[in-house]
């Protein structure tokens, strides 16, 4: 197996130059519609599927449900940082130590679950309300030492929603789960 195709299943984020009106609206359908696909898609998995990496060395399908949740709370607040103040610094966290945390390694992914559907249509919400000049909007990320707009934000949290939707979708397709 490819470890590099386990780890990037539909590639890396590759924000376009010129975002058009048609790719926000992509992006934001994709943020709209997947807390109903990640449930579709794991609800009805058992806790022995339900803790079983992706990949060798990778996150179990629990621990990748509840990071889901944990980056994209993040990037709310973000959005909401950017939009209340001028190029905010925001707090970057250690994904990889967040998911070693006992809620992320052991609680019922249902409470993620529901987070995120709450949490999505809240953001969606936001971001159909935001005029072009808003979307345009940055905040500082001191890990990467550069500025990201909102709306390339939108475009990398629907690449991140639907990367992490392929990994445990190929691990249920591997096992024969699906």
């Amino acid at each position: 197996m490819d470890l590099e195709k386990l780890k990037y299943p539909i590639g890396t984020f590759d924000c376009p130059s010129n975002i058009t009106p048609e790719i926000q609206q992509a992006w934001i359908s994709i943020l709209e519609h997947f807390p109903n696909r990640l449930d579709n898609l794991v609800s009805k998995l058992s806790e022995a599927q339900l803790n079983t990496p992706y990949r060798p060395e990778g996150w179990t399908v629990r621990q990748t449900v509840h990071h889901i949740y944990d980056s994209h709370h993040n990037a709310y607040t973000r959005f909401k940082w950017a939009l209340t103040e001028t190029l905010p610094i925001i707090k970057a966290y250690d994904e990889k130590a967040w998911a070693e945390t006992a809620d992320a390694k052991n609680a019922p992914i249902e409470l993620s679950l529901a987070a995120i559907s709450a949490l999505h249509a809240k953001w969606v919400y936001l971001v159909k309300g935001l005029s072009q000049e808003q979307l345009l909007k940055e905040f500082h990320h001191p890990a990467r030492n550069r500025n990201y707009t909102l709306v390339e934000t939108v475009g990398s949290y629907a690449w991140h929603s639907n990367h992490h939707y392929a990994h445990i979708e190929n691990l249920l397709k591997r096992e024969g789960w699906k």
